[in-house]
């Protein structure tokens, strides 16, 4: 199903490290149609060298990199084409920075056990977000409020699963 280019959705989707957020993304933005973007690719290197070496990043290291995925979300709705963006999205501050570019933004929270999720960190490889720093992750999340347009999706099922969940909660 690929909706009317009218109708194409902006979604986040959000959650700590390690729930799925670039497997589930992949997959929506193909089945929409849309184009997609993985926000680890926007950061700046310093950014990425300060993750390696196991130290999270502060609300200044995140301001500018914020502020260019909204601009990304932002250009996807003044042309119409939808998009899909992985991002943390850890707070509300930062989730208003995006939805500042494109208030229609939908958040698709990727939600998961802490034990299952720390699992699936230490099993992969060539990421540069340490196993280390997921507690932090889940220090600094703020769940979705009820005036955010979004939803939350336990990540126990399958990724086509979850895209089945997130296109219904989408309508489409």
């Amino acid at each position: 199903m690929s909706p009317t280019s009218a109708t194409r959705p902006l979604v986040v989707v959000m959650g700590v490290s390690g729930v799925g957020k670039t497997t589930v993304a992949l997959l929506l933005a193909e089945r929409l149609g849309v184009p997609f973007a993985e926000a680890d690719d926007f950061h700046p290197p310093a950014s990425i060298a300060k993750m390696s070496a196991g130290q999270p990043l502060d609300d200044a290291d995140r301001q500018p990199w914020l502020r260019t995925l909204g601009d990304w979300l932002g250009s996807r709705a003044a042309a119409g084409t939808g998009g899909v963006l992985t991002c943390s999205a850890l707070k509300r501050r930062y989730r208003d920075v995006l939805r500042a570019s494109a208030p229609e933004v939908h958040f698709l929270h990727l939600d998961g056990d802490r034990t299952l999720i720390g699992e699936r960190i230490g099993q992969r490889t060539g990421h540069f977000m340490p196993p280390a720093l997921l507690e932090s992750q889940y220090g600094a999340l703020e769940p979705l409020s009820a005036d955010e347009r979004g939803s939350v999706h336990h990540v126990g099922p399958p990724p086509e699963k979850l895209v089945e969940a997130a296109l219904e909660v989408l309508g489409l």
